[in-house]
Formats: structure tokens, C-alpha cells, sequence
């Protein structure tokens, strides 16, 4: 028996069916598709098989049915019914104001030439080259035409740190989109896959009937692997991985279906290596993302369970780039609860899986650390200083570290913002090394800043800002106070091997940690 193949950077629906490659099946949720509207748009991360999805569709309207043979749409298709189909995706770069029709005026030629039809004037446009194809091609097939596009929003998200040619990409795009509804005549099916969910009013005004399934829960695995995929499509990749650990590692992201999917990047290239790493984070470059995040005082503390109005994920323009919209869009925050209260709707966000909770903090520290350290080895360093209860030494090496890292995060207006910088400082340390970190866990009479669990240890943090030096002990005292009167440590004396609760106080003016006072509980 010939083993089928990892289709690891494969993309071509027609390469993998005819070569044997391991294909997950999405034909029925097409087929799903077809049957009930004409044009739809889809948001997924990078990297998330949407390519392939749009190569899929393509495959299938061109009657390719060899193709098809085993899969679930073959015997609930019309084969002897064809229809061209112009397939633009926008996988280049994007950087000067003539690319997007450079690109766009290419694209549209070698369709004509592939189809036979006469090459359009040389000063036509890219709009309306393309209502010139559309019409030629409905004209020759007599058929209507399917307009398949592919990574629409890259030319605005490759200048999205550039606001002026951002826009210029932006309103051309509009446009060109607009062509499509204006074509509506000539079209069968109409299909726009990209990372980002830009505003209909912004970018699709022109094109204000695509029905956004993004967040519809019958359509949340139409790209990305299930638990179930993995477990059959490639069972027999499986020998000797640990079927948890996968799950742990790479599972977790979330559109609102009652199932949870994988990043197929990762599952296929951990098949392929056997080794857990953060395949899909490495592929990234997350800097503007980082940039985004500080500039608006959200700390990565912050980003754990947050709680945001359901029109916020889904809102982005090149002028309004909100935090919980732009995490959750490019895949590094995902929906773990819904809830609704009266006629609104939230949803809590949180890291989809450990890949992206480890990596997203390692290299979030990794960009703020003037010094250029690695944020691992700092944050074994406290772990292990922790653990041997060596507050002393632990106070030094973490204000050390905090020497090197810019004063950022800070809200003038509101004290408590220098208390989440520190915080959210050795949060993220932590976390980027898996240490068992609660935030504001809460006990019977109020909330702790941070619990962390350390072999079998727990220490109960609490952080306060002291104008100068001469007030470091009060605040101190003020907290102690605070964690024994409210109780933090109950909840754990009877199953930890010992409870700490710790006091860091920092300094306003000194921007720096002053003091760190340690007690254990219960003795």
C-alpha cells in the first residue's frame, strides 16, 4: 500500500488529488454554499488553507470531476454544466501606488490569452478590464462566469503602516469591487477570501451584497482541520506523537461552530518533523501588530479572557484599527465564549492554543527588551528564584530586567495602568515559558493581581505604585493588609506545599521596581 503524501506548502487542489496527497474533504460545505447564495466572503488567519479552498472551487466549476471522484460532492454535482472562471489573487507586494494595477492588468491579461479572447486596449483600466473579461467570457461560454479572489486585503494590510497609500489601495480596491456587482448579470458565484474583515462601508460599498460567513457557525471548519480530520485523514501520521500534546500545542481556534479547528501549517509540518514548535508564529512578522498593541496601553495580561462587543472583532479600516479586531482577525486571539445580554452580544477572547500563547509573549518581550535578552532565560531565571524562595534575588534579576525595557503602557490619568505594566511585564515573562499564571484569581473576598504556581508552590502577587522611595514601606504594608484581610491564601493552604503571599512595590518617579516584601501563609 503507496502512504499518501504531507501536502505541506501545497496549495493546488488539482496537484494534490493527482499526486497522493492527504486532502481533508471540504466539498459537502461548498456544496452547502453553491446551493444557497451566489456571493460570500470569508476571513481567515494566514496560512489557514484558503488558497486551497479558492483552488478547490475553481476545479469544481471547470467540471474537472475526475477530480472529485470519492469525494462527498461528486455524486450532488451538475458535471455537463461548466463555467469559466477568473481567479485573482493578490500574493505579491504592495508597496508603491502603481502595484495593485500592475498586478491586477497582469492577472486579467493572461486570463484572455488562456481563454482565447481578444487582449483589451492598453490604456484600459484593471476595473474595467475586468467587466470587459467578465462580459467576454459569458459571451464566448455562453455560460455566467465565477470571480474567485484571493488575499483581496494584502494590498491595504502591506501598506496598512503607511495611512496615505493604505487609503489610495483601499478606494481602488472599492472600485474593482464594485465591478463585480455591477456584472451581476454574468456571475454564478462569486467567492473573496482574505485575513481581515474590512468594513463594508470602506472597502465594499460597491459590492454590499457578499454575505460574510465568517463568524457563521455552519461554515466555521470550511478551512482548517478537526479533531476528527486528524484522526482519520491522518491516522497513519500518528505513531508515536502525543495525541494530547497535539491538541494542547495546535488546537483551539474558534469562528463559532460547535467544533474547535487546527492551523493545517502546523499539523502538517509537526507530521512531517515530529517535533512541537511554533511553526505557524515563525512564519509571521508580527511587528506592526506589537506596535499596535502598546501604542494602545493593552496589556497581554489584558488580552487573557477579554470581554468585547461583537461588532469590535469584526470592525478594521486603515483609520480605525482597533486592539480585540485586529488580534482576533489575524488568528492570535480567538472566541472561547459568547453571551448575550438583552439585544447585544460579546465575546471572550483568549490564545487559541499554547503555540501562540508562548510565542505571542516570548516575542512581544523580545521586541520591548532594549538589551536585546532572550525573555526564556529571564523568565527561568525568576522561576527557579521563586522556587527556592529566594525573594532577594528575585527582586535584583527583576529589576534588572525591568531596566531594560521602555516605560510603555502608561496612562497618566489612571494609576492602576503603571501597576498592569509591571504586572503585565512579568506576566508575560512567565507565560512565555509555560508557567501556571492566573490573573486576578479570585477568593471569597476579592481579586488577586497574580497567582503563580511553581512545583507545587503558589505565590499570591500583589502590585502597587509608590510615588518615591519614602513611601515604599506603607504601600507595602497597605497590600499586606489587603491580602490578608480578603483572604487570598485561603483557597490554597490546604493543597499547596507552601503559600507565599509577595508585595512588589515600584516606583512612579523612579519607573522601577523598589521593593519586593515575601510572607508566607498560614504560619
Amino acid at each position: 500500500m503507496t502512504r499518501e503524501r504531507l501536502p505541506i506548502g501545497i496549495q493546488d487542489f488539482e496537484t494534490i488529488r493527482n499526486e497522493g496527497f492527504h486532502y481533508v474533504d471540504k466539498t459537502q460545505l461548498i456544496r452547502e454554499l453553491v446551493a444557497e447564495g451566489r456571493y460570500y466572503f470569508l476571513s481567515r488567519p494566514r496560512r489557514f488553507g484558503k488558497s486551497l479552498l479558492i483552488n478547490t472551487i475553481k476545479a469544481l466549476f471547470e467540471g474537472q470531476e475526475t477530480l472529485f471522484q470519492g469525494l462527498n460532492i461528486h455524486e450532488h454535482w451538475d458535471w455537463s454544466a461548466n463555467h469559466a472562471v477568473i481567479r485573482l489573487s493578490f500574493g505579491g507586494k504592495y508597496n508603491q501606488s502603481e502595484d495593485i494595477e500592475r498586478s491586477i492588468v497582469t492577472q486579467l491579461e493572461l486570463i484572455e490569452r488562456s481563454a482565447g479572447l481578444d487582449l483589451a486596449h492598453d490604456k484600459c483600466t484593471g476595473p474595467e478590464r475586468l467587466q470587459t473579461v467578465i462580459y467576454n467570457l459569458r459571451r464566448k461560454t455562453g455560460n455566467r462566469v465565477v470571480i474567485l479572489v484571493d488575499e483581496y486585503d494584502k494590498p491595504i494590510l502591506d501598506t496598512i503602516e503607511y495611512p496615505a497609500l493604505a487609503r489610495a489601495n483601499r478606494d481602488y480596491l472599492r472600485g474593482f469591487y464594485g465591478i463585480i456587482k455591477d456584472s451581476a448579470e454574468h456571475i454564478r458565484f462569486a467567492f473573496v477570501t482574505g485575513i481581515s474583515m474590512f468594513s463594508k462601508v470602506s472597502l465594499f460599498s460597491g459590492l454590499n451584497n457578499l454575505v460574510d460567513i465568517s463568524l457563521d457557525p455552519r461554515f466555521a471548519t470550511l478551512c482548517g482541520y478537526t479533531d476528527d480530520d486528524i484522526d482519520t485523514v491522518f491516522v497513519s501520521e500518528l505513531d508515536g506523537l502525543d495525541r494530547d500534546e497535539i491538541r494542547k500545542w495546535y488546537n483551539g481556534y474558534h469562528w463559532r461552530g460547535e467544533t474547535r479547528v487546527y492551523n493545517p501549517y502546523d499539523v502538517l509540518l509537526l507530521l512531517w518533523s515530529r517535533e512541537f514548535r511554533p511553526y505557524w508564529f515563525e512564519t509571521g512578522s508580527p511587528g506592526f501588530l506589537f506596535e499596535t498593541v502598546v501604542k494602545n496601553s493593552v496589556t497581554p495580561m489584558e488580552l487573557e479572557g477579554r470581554l468585547t462587543d461583537m461588532s469590535l472583532v469584526s470592525k478594521l479600516d486603515v483609520n480605525d484599527i482597533g486592539v480585540d479586531a485586529l488580534l482576533f482577525q489575524t488568528g492570535y486571539l480567538t472566541i472561547t465564549e459568547e453571551l448575550r445580554e438583552g439585544y447585544r452580544t460579546y465575546y471572550r477572547l483568549d490564545y487559541p492554543n499554547l503555540e501562540v500563547k508562548l510565542s505571542f509573549n516570548d516575542q512581544l518581550l523580545a521586541h520591548l527588551d532594549e538589551r536585546n535578552r532572550v525573555p526564556i532565560e529571564e523568565g527561568a531565571n525568576l522561576r527557579d528564584l521563586l522556587a527556592a524562595n529566594d525573594f532577594r534575588g528575585f527582586a535584583d534579576t527583576l529589576r534588572s530586567w525591568f531596566s531594560s525595557i521602555p516605560y510603555q503602557w502608561q496612562n497618566k490619568s489612571d494609576l492602576s495602568r503603571y501597576e498592569a505594566w509591571y504586572a503585565g511585564l512579568l506576566h508575560m515573562c512567565f507565560r512565555a515559558i509555560n508557567v501556571d499564571v492566573r490573573v486576578e484569581e479570585a477568593s471569597s473576598h476579592g481579586r488577586a493581581d497574580m497567582v503563580v504556581h511553581i512545583e507545587g508552590q503558589v505565590f499570591i502577587f500583589e502590585f502597587k505604585m509608590a510615588w518615591s522611595k519614602d513611601g515604599v514601606e506603607a504601600i507595602l504594608d497597605a497590600a499586606f493588609t489587603q491580602m490578608r484581610e480578603r483572604g487570598y491564601a485561603d483557597k490554597y493552604l490546604h493543597g499547596a506545599k507552601s503559600v507565599y503571599l509577595v508585595g512588589v512595590a515600584c516606583g512612579r518617579e523612579a519607573r522601577n521596581l523598589l521593593e519586593v516584601r515575601a510572607e508566607q501563609a498560614g504560619r
